[in-house]
């Protein structure tokens, strides 16, 4: 009965015919209109350009005197960078939640002045052979007292391609406290 049903809805088997190309026409057309692949690899952002301070100074010879005497520009005072003074002393990883995860263990040292806050790391994925899989990026919303050493372990730092053999991360920003 229900084949009837099922035959009688598209008539004549000539017809069933035709609807299959028409259903894989219209299923090929609805999958090239969806969006395309996702940003979930990750792109390796622009590093931060330093700041450059600039002085604007005229030469004048010795006979001749200048036209006009201006105030002499002062340059702000170069402050270092919480970045300078931060260093991944040691690192590790392992795979978690089935094999797609990766946990990253490091220590982090600060040899500022200062306590250092919210760390950005940026870790790169490996295959065996070295060939670059993927980047990972994670801020750690803590803060690493003057001087001292703080250490974290099995930090979430996302989903990473079930190739990735080796990883290395590096600090990528800092603020002050």
């Amino acid at each position: 009965m229900a084949m009837m049903i099922a035959g009688r809805s598209f008539g004549a088997p000539q017809a069933r015919l035709l609807a299959l190309p028409a259903i894989a026409i219209a299923g090929c057309t609805i999958w090239m209109m969806l969006p395309g692949p996702s940003d979930a690899e990750g792109h390796a952002a622009a590093e931060p350009s330093p700041t450059i301070y600039a002085q604007n100074v005229s030469l004048v010879e010795d006979g001749a005197a200048p036209a006009a005497v201006t105030a002499p520009l002062s340059i702000a005072p170069e402050s270092k960078s919480p970045i300078e003074g931060l260093r991944i002393s040691s690192q590790s990883w392992r795979r978690g939640g089935l094999g797609s995860k990766a946990l990253v263990t490091f220590t982090l040292r600060n040899a500022n002045d200062y306590p250092v806050k919210d760390v950005e790391i940026a870790c790169a994925f490996t295959r065996r052979d070295g060939s670059h899989l993927t980047d990972r990026r994670r801020v750690i919303p803590d803060t690493v007292n003057t001087r001292s050493r703080k250490h974290y372990s099995g930090v979430l730092v996302g989903f990473v391609n079930v190739n990735a053999n080796k990883a290395k991360c590096s600090l990528v920003t800092a603020s002050r406290t």
